[in-house]
C-alpha cells in the first residue's frame, strides 16, 4: 500500500466530509411526497422518512423512500472506500479507506438527521444508517452482503409481526454497528491501541448513537407503553 499523511492531506477529507454532509442534506420523502402534491411534514408524525412515509402513502412509497435512502447512505462509503482502499497512514498499516468510509459515512447521517436545507430538522437516519453499514461491510467482503439482506430480512419479519417499527429499527442498527466493530476488531486484533482502530470504531459507535438520539420521543413513548404501532399489512392496502 501507498503511504499517505494525513497532516498534508487532511483537505480532502475536509472536501468529502462537507461534500457527504450536503448528500445527506437531500431528503428524498419531502421529494416524493411534494410529487402527490403533499408535504410529508405535515402529515403523521411530521417525520421526513421512511416509516412516516409508508404510514402516510402505503408500503409502495415507502419501500422507494427506503431504497433511495439506502442508496443516499452508500454511495458515499463507497466513495471513500474506493478512493483510499490503496492507501495506509503514514507509518502505521492502518487503511485509509477504514477511516474515510466511516467519517463520510457518519457526515451523511448527520446532514440526514440535521440538513442546513431544512432549518436542522431531518429524518432519524434508520434507511441511511442501514444503507451505510450495507455498503460498508460489503467493502470488507463482498458476500457480507448476503449476510446483512437476510439481517434485514429478519428486522423487517419483527416489525411486520410485532408492529413495532422504531424498536425494529433500532434492533436493526444496533445489530449492524455491532457486527461491523467486531469486524474491525478482529482485522486490527494487534493493534487495537492504534488511534486510527480507536477513531474508527469511536465513528462506528458515533453512527449508532446519532440514530439513537434521533428516535428519542420514540425510546420514551416505548418505554410508556404508547409507541404508534406499524402495520405493514395494512399499509400495503394503501394507494
Amino acid at each position: 500500500m501507498t503511504e499517505l499523511s494525513f497532516a498534508a492531506n487532511w483537505y480532502w477529507f475536509l472536501l468529502g466530509g462537507i461534500a457527504s454532509y450536503l448528500i445527506g442534506c437531500f431528503n428524498f420523502a419531502v421529494l416524493i411526497s411534494h410529487f402527490k402534491n403533499k408535504d410529508i411534514r405535515d402529515m403523521g408524525s411530521g417525520n421526513p422518512g421512511t416509516m412516516n412515509m409508508t404510514r402516510s402513502f402505503g408500503l409502495k412509497f415507502g419501500a422507494i423512500n427506503f431504497f433511495c435512502d439506502v442508496l443516499k447512505g452508500g454511495i458515499p462509503v463507497l466513495a471513500g472506500w474506493l478512493i483510499f482502499k490503496d492507501y495506509c497512514f503514514e507509518g502505521t498499516a492502518f487503511c485509509v479507506a477504514d477511516f474515510s468510509r466511516y467519517f463520510f459515512g457518519i457526515m451523511v447521517i448527520i446532514g440526514h438527521i440535521f440538513p442546513v436545507t431544512m432549518k436542522f430538522k431531518g429524518g432519524k437516519g434508520i434507511a441511511s444508517t442501514m444503507g451505510l453499514f450495507l455498503f460498508a461491510l460489503s467493502c470488507e467482503q463482498w458476500w457480507y452482503v448476503f449476510i446483512v439482506v437476510a439481517f434485514l430480512v429478519c428486522v423487517l419479519l419483527y416489525i411486520v409481526f410485532s408492529e413495532m417499527g422504531s424498536m425494529g429499527s433500532l434492533l436493526g442498527v444496533s445489530g449492524l454497528s455491532i457486527f461491523q466493530a467486531v469486524v474491525t476488531v478482529i482485522k486490527y486484533g494487534e493493534n487495537l491501541n492504534s488511534i486510527w482502530v480507536i477513531v474508527t470504531l469511536m465513528l462506528i459507535l458515533g453512527i449508532n448513537l446519532l440514530t439513537w438520539i434521533a428516535h428519542h420521543q420514540n425510546i420514551w413513548r416505548l418505554l410508556a407503553g404508547e409507541e404508534h404501532h406499524t402495520s405493514v399489512r395494512k399499509h400495503k392496502k394503501k394507494a
